[in-house]
């Protein structure tokens, strides 16, 4: 936690990109850097969480408070400076994409293909990725093309797109309905259903725990911040 010690957020133009002043000085991230931005749309969005954070001057807040700014922050400290490690980590997702495992038990696999089969249709169009299927747990080999094509549709990305997508990826369990969120092709909600197609599955005849419930609401509010981010950021 950290008291809030400024009156007045803003957005300001500084060359080609977008800071952040609090009280007409830049905003600094924990590593000391100054968090400048691509696009307009995206600093006035970071400027509007900080005049929000801690409601007033010595109010309390955290980074909790500015979802936007911590990702944004992430790209500039942690990203930018060795893209390939978060591209290569990313990418790796392609090898065990949840939607290229069906079950084995029909009325599952009925609903993980009614589901899944569009969005890998869309990755072989779109991304010109053909992901094979496999049933039950064991690992289906991804041919050579298809991780290379995932590979470069993620290491095209700037690295706030990749903050984004290290979000999305990871929450659904899969690159390619990551990517398809981020280009815009699905709906962060729609994504999440996509994801849960097991889960909810096995619930309707275990039941909900509300653990499992708390997590969904804070997975989904991920999902939305990241695809907001690359949305902003997009030129």
């Amino acid at each position: 936690m950290m008291k809030r010690f400024w009156d007045q957020a803003a957005c300001v133009a500084e060359g080609g990109s977008f800071a952040i002043h609090l009280d007409g000085k830049p905003m600094r991230l924990p590593g000391g850097g100054t968090l400048r931005v691509a696009t307009r749309e995206l600093g006035e969005a970071l400027a509007a969480e900080w005049q929000v954070a801690g409601g007033a001057r010595e109010g309390e807040m955290s980074w909790d408070d500015v979802p936007l700014t911590r990702l944004a922050g992430t790209a500039v400290e942690r990203i930018a400076p060795k893209p390939e490690a978060t591209i290569a980590a990313i990418a790796k997702y392609a090898e065990t994409d949840l939607i290229c495992y069906r079950a084995t038990d029909p009325a599952l696999a009925e609903r993980q293909n009614a589901a899944w089969d569009d969005w890998l249709e869309w990755a072989a169009r779109d991304l010109g990725a053909v992901l094979q299927t496999t049933t039950g747990i064991m690992p289906v080999r991804q041919s050579d093309e298809a991780i290379a094509a995932l590979h470069d549709a993620v290491a095209e990305l700037s690295p706030v797109a990749l903050s984004a997508l290290g979000v999305l990826v990871p929450s659904l369990g899969s690159a390619v309905l990551g990517l398809a969120v981020l280009r815009g092709a699905l709906e962060p909600a729609e994504a999440h259903r996509l994801a849960l197609v097991d889960e909810v599955f096995q619930e309707e005849k275990w039941g909900l725990d509300w653990e499992t419930e708390e997590r969904r609401e804070k997975v989904a509010a991920d999902l939305v911040t990241a695809a907001r981010l690359a949305a902003l950021s997009a030129p």
